[in-house]
């Protein structure tokens, strides 16, 4: 058996590289996860980070969106339609910069604290 340092589930998250030894990619694409670790062969079939990045992002960008919209509106006087563009593009660029770290990161934390399914005992 291989001896792997202990790696930061938020360093191996942001950079998008695997858990176990922070080294190997961890996407195949833009969020689709690899079958397994190219370095260490560890199997990312049980990684499932479900809906949990997606909801992250929706409270994280939702509140940056308001806030832009807010600004552009009573702050730089821009008309309602100017600042919910302005708010728009901020939210979709903010989503798609935010969405592959906070699903690596969710997923190099299971891994650290050994997530699994729930069972119940018989």
């Amino acid at each position: 058996m291989t001896y792997y340092p202990p790696v930061s589930p938020y360093t191996a998250g942001l950079a998008g590289k695997c858990p176990r030894c922070g080294q190997g990619a961890l996407f195949r694409n833009f969020l689709a996860l690899k079958d397994r670790c190219p370095v260490c062969s560890l199997d990312y079939s049980k990684a499932d980070s479900g809906d949990g990045p997606a909801v992250f992002v929706m409270f994280i960008v939702g509140f940056v969106a308001v806030a832009v919209a807010f600004v552009a509106r009573f702050v730089w006087y821009a008309p309602i339609l100017t600042a919910f563009a302005i708010s728009g593009v901020v939210a979709i660029a903010l989503s798609l910069a935010l969405l592959r770290p906070f699903k690596a990161t969710l997923i190099a934390l299971q891994y650290q604290h050994k997530a699994e399914e729930g069972r119940l005992e018989e």
